[in-house]
This record gives structure tokens, C-alpha cells and sequence, in this order.
């Protein structure tokens, strides 16, 4: 896929750009991944885990390995997708996880949100498609990780189209959880780079 495409080119749709994200678009994504920290994960802002959804300029558009890919319509942002060259570390991973990967050479994906009113739409899988068209055309990249909440509705479904669960925290005992509170629901893949 080009930098550029309109979900007409790439699922059929009208109405929607899919495109490589540009510093003016930071505060539109900023905005579609705070609301969805809030409203769909019902946490909020967690300094610890969001710290790229303040600073997307360090963590996205700067490294030169990194994106940030967004779906428009109508000149606003809608839907976020990001790749970050970012192997998983034991803890706070599981060690079974973090041992698949290769240190250096982990493309690992992020807040993959849309809008709930642009949902349903194909709009993720583009942006996915897009994420993982860039990490194949960086040699950096030879593995893709991912991880989400087994509660979103849909997610697990999603991603085991699109790659292998590697480690589900719903099913096995997580010895780096600590007091953590409620158990994760947290499923942990490995994705397919396209060739």
C-alpha cells in the first residue's frame, strides 16, 4: 500500500483516507486515543503505559523505524495505528513472550483505535495492513508483536486473523503479575509480516 490510500482502494469503502501520519494530525490521534483510554478501557491516562499518546511526536513520527498511520474522513482523524520497533521485556511481559522475539528486530503494534461511529467499517484492518506493510519494508524488523484486552469486544477474534497467540494471561498463571490487582486478560500474539 502507498503512503497514501483512500479505503476505496483498499477495502471498498468511500469516504475514508488511510495515510501515514504528519504533525498535523498529532492532535486528532491524540484525541481518538485519550477517548478511547477513557470511555472503552475505563482506566484513563496512565502515565506508566500512555506515554506515547502524549508525546506521538518521540514515539512515532521522529524514529525513522517508527509510524503512526491514521484513517481520516472528512479531514479529521478517526482511527490510529501505530509501529514501534519495540521487542517485549520479561517482566512486564511474560517470559514466554519475551523469548519469542528478537531483541532489535521486534516491530510491535499500538493503539490500534477507531472512532466507535467509523467501527465496523474495515478502518482497523487497513490500518493494520498499512502497519505491517511498513515494518516488512524495514530489514530491521523480523517478527511482529502485539498484545490486547481479552474484554474489548471482538479483539481476540481480530488479531488471531491476522497472526498466532503466543500467551493468554485469561488461562495461564502469570508469575511477573505481582499485586496487580485484577487478573490480566491480556492475550499476547505473534503476527504475520506480509512478504
Amino acid at each position: 500500500m502507498s503512503s497514501t490510500a483512500t479505503a476505496d482502494e483498499i477495502r471498498g469503502l468511500s469516504g475514508y483516507v488511510v495515510r501515514q501520519a504528519e504533525p498535523g494530525d498529532i492532535a486528532d490521534a491524540r484525541s481518538v486515543m485519550l477517548d478511547t483510554v477513557y470511555r472503552d478501557f475505563g482506566h484513563g491516562y496512565l502515565p506508566q503505559w500512555h506515554a506515547d499518546i502524549i508525546d506521538v511526536e518521540s514515539f512515532y513520527l521522529a524514529p525513522e523505524d517508527n509510524a503512526l498511520f491514521v484513517a481520516e474522513r472528512g479531514g479529521r482523524v478517526v482511527a490510529t495505528a501505530g509501529v514501534r520497533g519495540q521487542t517485549p521485556t520479561s517482566p512486564p511481559h511474560p517470559p514466554e513472550v519475551a523469548d519469542r522475539f528478537e531483541e532489535g528486530r521486534t516491530a510491535s503494534l499500538y493503539r490500534v483505535y477507531v472512532r466507535p461511529e467509523h467501527r465496523r467499517r474495515g478502518l482497523a484492518g487497513a490500518l493494520v495492513d498499512a502497519c505491517l506493510d511498513f515494518a516488512a519494508s524495514r530489514e530491521r524488523y523480523t517478527g511482529v508483536y502485539l498484545h490486547t484486552d481479552a474484554r474489548t469486544p471482538g479483539a481476540v477474534e481480530f488479531w488471531s486473523r491476522r497472526g498466532a497467540v503466543l500467551f493468554d494471561e485469561r488461562v495461564a498463571v502469570n508469575e511477573h503479575r505481582g499485586d496487580a490487582g485484577e487478573p490480566f486478560e491480556t492475550v499476547h500474539f505473534r503476527l504475520r509480516l506480509p512478504r
